[in-house]
């Protein structure tokens, strides 16, 4: 039996009355069941809008891409599955809270709930040496890693440390974010083919994530950079727990 799946679409449309009912109305014809809608950005009068829907299994998606090309400027900049609606609302201020209930686990519990949060496939906190200015090619060690990371992990580079999204070799876009000690960056990643970019406010969203988790954490993050995995012979160990 072929159950039901959760799709993710990221729109571009005309910022003016009416635009989001059409497209509200097409993914109705189609069959998409909308359950959430995120307005990413309103400039120039055009907007960014992310839809989580169900989607029959069965059905193409090219259904939707169809109907909703067919609307007079709207395009569809990306279609992804996703494991969940991604959370809104109070979601983060609770995730820092368990941050801070259990901060011998906290980078654990910031980076596995990572992924529901921006519908990234995986995250994962890694450490960049502290010379890593002076290095040709700076290695990061894996700190931890969530469940559906690649094993073993070959992170991308993530320096210079600040804030940005970024694409890989391999299509993966990336999205990182450093912690502002011990050369800690927590980055999240997108696979799968057809997945967008991640969008500057989602980029804004980790980083305030990340900076308040910081400030929870405080010293222990110096010492969580300490305990990463690195690379021996090529090859990487298992990712480890702080």
């Amino acid at each position: 039996m072929l159950y039901p799946m959760l799709l993710r679409l990221r729109v571009r449309l005309p910022d003016r009355p009416g635009s989001l009912g059409q497209v509200a109305r097409t993914l109705g014809v189609t069959g998409a069941d909308i359950v959430q809608m995120v307005v990413l950005e309103r400039v120039g009068g055009r907007a960014v809008d992310d839809f989580t829907v169900i989607w029959p299994a069965a059905a193409p998606v090219d259904r939707i891409l169809a109907g909703l090309g067919a609307i007079p400027g709207v395009d569809v900049e990306g279609v992804w599955r996703s494991a969940g609606a991604p959370a809104v609302g109070g979601a983060d201020a609770e995730l820092v809270g368990r941050v801070a209930a259990n901060q011998v686990d906290g980078i654990a519990t910031l980076t596995d709930a990572v992924p529901g949060l921006l519908s990234a496939d995986w995250a994962a906190v890694l450490a960049v040496p502290a010379d890593w200015a002076r290095m040709d090619d700076p290695v990061p060690g894996v700190v931890h890693a969530s469940w559906r990371a690649p094993q073993p992990l070959c992170p991308p580079e993530v320096t210079p440390l600040r804030p940005r999204a970024f694409g890989g070799d391999d299509g993966t876009r990336y999205a990182a974010v450093p912690f502002g000690r011990a050369g800690l960056v927590l980055l999240a990643a997108r696979g799968e083919a057809g997945a967008p970019a991640f969008h500057v406010t989602e980029v804004d969203r980790l980083a305030q994530l990340v900076r308040a988790s910081a400030l929870v954490l405080g010293n222990r993050l110096d010492r969580s950079g300490g305990h990463a995995s690195w690379p021996v012979n090529g090859a990487r160990f298992a990712p480890v727990e702080p």
